[in-house]
């Protein structure tokens, strides 16, 4: 015969039991993958054209040189982005990108003196106009090429990010590893850190985030060494989006 005692305490497991599993059916309705935050990131809003002036201001050693360019990017018809660099001080000198999907990206830099050479993918890691930027950091990331790792949470700025580790699977490898700071609120990148040899190389931050034309936009980029090793700033002066443009104005033939 079951006391009314023994019955209560019956009662009580069922209700815990119940409790449990609410909480991990619950947690198991909402945790996210790594790839599930990068894709998150991906959907919010994009141009489909962008025309920016930036400033470009690299600090080594105490010194600071400050470059100016035109930065014109498009995304094609079949995915494909093009992205046209073309600097206006102190120098003039241009970088033409075609972004592909499954294979790498190519690259052409028109020098001050006209010539263009191609950018070999073991190029890719050099220094961009001595700036903190290698050749790899401009041009697009394919989400397909990197296996995604969610790490955890942590805050950046104030702001509450999902910590997601990017490992590269496919194409040329740059930097051992790479770990994104993906924000809670809008999905947008705050943080980015860069690994070679199992040690931190460098940090990028997404700063000054204003909306425009209902898209997230850094009004300011820093790329810093790690070790104070300097850093690059990129300080965007003016940006317009979707304004009218054609593929065919980042042919190769353009640079000439």
């Amino acid at each position: 015969m079951v006391t009314g005692r023994e019955e209560q305490m019956v009662k009580m497991r069922k209700i815990m039991i119940l409790a449990v599993v609410g909480v991990m059916i619950h947690a198991g309705a909402f945790a996210l993958t790594g790839r599930e935050v990068v894709d998150r990131s991906e959907e919010i809003a994009s141009p489909d054209t962008a025309t920016s002036e930036v400033v470009m201001e690299i600090e080594k050693k105490g010194k600071v040189t400050e470059k100016v360019f035109t930065l014109t990017a498009m995304d094609t018809e079949d995915g494909e982005d093009r992205a046209l660099i073309a600097f206006h001080k102190p120098s003039r000198i241009k970088l033409l990108t075609h972004a592909h999907k499954g294979k790498d990206d190519d690259q052409w830099l028109q020098m001050s003196s006209g010539r263009v050479k191609r950018i070999s993918q073991s190029s890719k890691k050099k220094a961009f106009v001595n700036s903190h930027f290698t050749y790899e950091d401009i041009a697009s990331r394919d989400v397909d090429d990197y296996a995604y790792t969610l790490l955890g949470k942590e805050t950046v700025a104030g702001e509450p990010c999902y910590m997601v580790e990017s490992l590269r699977i496919r194409g040329k490898k740059v930097y051992d590893k790479t770990v994104l700071y993906i924000s809670e609120k809008d999905w947008f990148l705050r943080k980015m850190d860069y690994y070679s040899k199992g040690k931190l190389l460098k940090i990028l931050e997404n700063k000054d985030i204003r909306t425009v034309d209902g898209i997230l936009t850094p009004y300011e980029v820093v790329m810093s060494r790690a070790g104070n090793g300097g850093q690059t700033r990129l300080l965007l002066q003016e940006i317009r989006y979707n304004l009218p443009m054609k593929a065919t104005d980042f042919r190769k033939e353009s640079l000439r």
